[in-house]
């Protein structure tokens, strides 16, 4: 038999049962069958036969072991959350999603789940055998913008939504958006119109940066996103150091940074990377003598780093437990996290569970699960309720229009807590941050 772990409630898949088994969360179950637009013919991997029988299942494929495995796994507790939320009628899915009723259309809601370890090979046969074995009627993950791409295209090939999760490249609903495919978080450009305005007021013009940069897309477009904006602000990158997924010993890339003149470290590094090229630059020096700035405030770097890294360091993040005190929504979601897991939530499990809880919003207000129609709920465009406030989904490219948190590392001695390691130093509004449609070149393809 194939083994299969079981932590928190939730079943995932090991890597080396991948093809062999699937893994299914439930949760309690209330409420009336509905009809389900029998009239609508059948379409895809899934339509009608994943929402036929008493349960529907949603497909998370997210790494749970190696460079970006910690960062999955938090994601994948908020997907758990949210499954317990849904069946359950928490007050807090309820105000994002109101007609969710024990369930979503009469339907239990399970997750299946497994270790795509940001490969997306391996993200794409966790799908398959979610699609064959389950009939998902939603699949999620990626933690890598890579697997997300290449989620994008399998999604309209088998014409079954995804939520694509983490995934910072500009690609993800640029020119590689397909219809069946759509983004809660933010991405490069958008972080990067967030955190410049206020580097800039910060430290000002004409500065000098490095910048060390992961070997794929997310990292490319990611350092591209930050050059292209503070070059029109006077800075100049003087060098860019690209190093591979999963590097050990970053001595040669930090080498030719200490040489640089660089005032500034842009490390667009992820999961690991991020802590290990931040802990050895510290080792050469090169920590606090420049300034640290991360466009992406990676889930759980200040304990992994140390909190005499994440000092000072400047980044921007989709959530931090410490908005609670300005957002009501966010205080239910930490005070939830913190009841099931017994810990504060980083963003990434935010990022898992509003992905879900847009997603039920979606459906329950189509009254069905046939994708385009639910597809066409979303490219309605209309205000949602998020843990910062409203958002929406642009019709045009299927990426949500939200805010971004800007955040600064606190000193030890300004922590209140043991999780308190950053402080919100603004909000950055949707509609300043949101790239025109004209910058990317996203061409939907059809609905069926």
């Amino acid at each position: 038999m194939p083994e299969i772990n079981n932590t928190e409630g939730s079943l995932h898949l090991s890597r080396r049962n991948v093809l062999q088994a699937g893994a299914v969360l439930l949760g309690n179950f209330g409420g009336l069958q509905v009809v389900y637009a029998a009239d609508e013919p059948a379409l895809g991997a899934t339509w009608p036969a994943g929402s036929k029988g008493d349960t529907v299942y949603l497909g998370a494929s997210v790494p749970l072991t190696g460079t970006y495995g910690l960062q999955g796994a938090d994601e994948l507790k908020g997907m758990e959350l949210a499954v317990e939320h849904i069946n359950t009628n928490h007050e807090l899915m309820k105000k994002i999603a109101p007609k969710i009723n024990n369930g979503v259309l009469g339907k239990k809601v399970g997750l299946v789940s497994g270790d795509s370890a940001a490969k997306p090979n391996q993200a794409l046969q966790l799908q398959e055998n979610f699609i064959n074995q389950n009939k998902v009627v939603l699949m999620i993950g990626s933690t890598a913008s890579s697997v997300a791409v290449a989620m994008n295209k399998f999604a309209q090939r088998e014409k079954v939504i995804y939520m694509a999760g983490i995934s910072g490249s500009n690609e993800t609903t640029g020119d590689q958006c397909t219809r069946y495919a759509f983004r809660q978080g933010f991405y490069s450009d958008m972080v990067v119109k967030a955190i410049g305005p206020y580097l800039l007021r910060q430290f000002g013009k004409n500065r000098k940066f490095a910048a060390l940069t992961p070997d794929y897309n997310y990292g490319h477009t990611t350092t591209k996103a930050f050059d292209d904006y503070m070059k029109a602000h006077g800075w100049k990158m003087v060098t860019n150091q690209v190093s591979p997924l999963g590097t050990q010993d970053f001595s040669q890339y930090l080498t030719n940074i200490a040489n640089s003149g660089a005032e500034f470290i842009c490390n667009s590094n992820w999961g690991r990377d991020a802590v290990l090229s931040a802990q050895q630059a510290k080792q050469f020096g090169l920590i606090p003598k420049m300034t640290l700035l991360m466009p992406y405030q990676v889930p759980f770097f200040a304990p992994e780093a140390g909190v005499d890294i994440s000092a000072g360091v400047i980044t921007g993040t989709e959530f931090y437990w410490g908005l609670e005190d300005k957002y009501p929504m966010a205080k239910m979601y930490v005070d939830a996290f913190m009841k099931k897991y017994g810990y504060r939530p980083e963003w990434g499990s935010e990022n898992g569970y509003m992905s879900f809880a847009h997603w039920a919003r979606m459906v329950t207000d189509a009254g069905t699960f046939y994708p385009p129609t639910v597809i066409k709920q979303f490219e309605k465009g209309e205000k949602i309720p998020s843990l910062l406030g409203d958002v929406h989904y642009r019709p045009e490219d299927h990426q949500c229009i939200r805010p971004i948190a800007v955040v600064r590392g606190k000193a030890k001695k300004d922590m209140k807590n043991k999780e308190d390691f950053w402080e919100v130093v603004e909000v950055a509004a949707a509609d300043q941050i949101a790239m025109p449609l004209s910058a990317y070149n996203c061409k939907l393809a059809s609905y069926t």
